[in-house]
């Protein structure tokens, strides 16, 4: 009798299926790793802009600015990055709005959505909501932590 060595086709198979199970789990968790670190980009845009607008309330105890100008900001089409089309601060609420770009180099899941942040004044310091209540459309597995709901 001779011995066997190697493996059967039906071991073999078992391998490759487990191994492509695996690999389509993998590519769905990247692709939305990829759209979160865009989005990422929008939020850290914004970031110099949340700066202006506190810097505004705590000068004027107010968020009366009608437009980027009044808070001391360049034009929103201004502050742009790859995925980002333009940072606003366009309502006397002081809420800053992130506009996505509606085309590539953006993924089509956050195409022309908004991400929102919106001014809660406490005694002496400024909170940022950015969930859906203060108007953000990017899909909540997206947003960044402090933004799910």
């Amino acid at each position: 009798m001779k011995n066997q060595k190697g493996f059967t086709l039906i071991e073999l198979m078992i391998v490759v299926a487990i191994i492509a199970i695996l690999a389509a789990i993998a590519i769905s968790q990247y692709q939305d790793y990829v759209i979160r670190s865009q989005v990422s980009e929008g939020s850290s845009l914004a970031d110099g802009t949340k700066t202006a607008v506190a810097e505004y309330w705590n000068n004027y105890s107010a968020f009366s600015g009608t437009s980027n100008a009044s808070y001391g900001l360049a034009l929103p089409t201004s502050i742009v990055g790859k995925y980002v089309a333009s940072v606003d601060v366009a309502t006397k609420a002081g809420v800053i709005d992130v506009l996505f770009k509606s085309s590539s180099p953006a993924n089509a899941k956050i195409y022309g959505k908004h991400l929102m942040f919106s001014p809660v004044t406490h005694e002496g310091s400024i909170e940022w909501n950015c969930g859906a209540s203060a108007g953000t459309t990017v899909d909540n597995k997206y947003r960044p932590t402090v933004c799910r709901d």
